[in-house]
């Protein structure tokens, strides 16, 4: 059996009691060895929950979703080689995570999970399907890259790259930055498709905000973008 003890899972919680502990121990499950975090804000039993189920709880630094997100990827330690990120409400399959991994192992910077499919399906609105493939493509035009899924919630980086950039993580839409900044500076990025599953629990998505920080980090200058890094 693979050891994956250098993989940190780490996810973002905000009362997912109903799902935190299936996707914690689902982490544990297919990736023997490996340590989970998780950065809460809840107030219900989230917290306890995930503890109980091995995980690390850190509660988190206040500030909404990117503040949160940002301190889930940057808390492993050096030990940790690959940072694997996943949605506490269940609706991306935890049998493709050694796959994500080994994809990291062999020299990709980022490897995402794609849930779009070419048509609709039942477990994401129509309307946040196509502004997703809007985004999409404009994110794949500007890196000159085929981007499938600007904001997955279920991907593994290299940690190193994670502490290379100095992340603009305020706001909404953090998690397109997470695959748009390496593609546009020349890392390798590989996503590979996925049946995307019906959300345990209520979603916490603001749909408009969110749509238009979507679209200002995709048109932001490449030199913008340079500047962040961390010399």
């Amino acid at each position: 059996m693979i050891n994956f003890d250098d993989v940190a899972v780490v996810m973002i919680t905000r009362n997912e009691e109903l799902a935190v502990q299936k996707v914690v121990k689902d982490a544990f499950s297919h990736l023997p060895g490996c340590s989970v975090f998780v950065i809460d804000g809840s107030t219900d039993r989230t917290a306890e929950l995930a503890t109980l189920a091995g995980a690390r709880v850190i509660k988190e630094p206040g500030g909404g979703f990117g503040p949160a997100l940002h301190c889930a990827l940057t808390t492993p330690g050096q030990e940790f080689s690959v940072i694997v990120t996943i949605d506490a409400d269940d609706t991306y399959p935890p049998e493709i995570f050694p796959e994500l991994v080994t994809l990291v192992n062999q020299g990709f910077d980022v490897a995402g999970a794609n849930r779009l499919t070419i048509k609709p399906t039942k477990h994401m609105p129509v309307i946040n399907w196509a502004a997703n493939l809007c985004f999409n493509v404009i994110a794949s035009v500007r890196t000159r890259k085929v981007i499938k899924d600007v904001h997955s919630g279920q991907r593994a980086y290299k940690r190193s790259l994670i502490h290379e950039y100095d992340w603009d993580y305020r706001g909404f839409a953090f998690p397109i930055d997470l695959i748009f900044w390496p593609a546009l500076t020349g890392k390798k990025v590989k996503e590979i498709n996925i049946k995307y599953r019906e959300r345990i629990g209520e979603t916490t998505l603001v749909r408009g905000p969110s749509g238009k920080a979507s679209v200002l980090r995709l048109f932001r200058k490449k030199s913008v973008i340079r500047s962040h890094k961390v010399n």
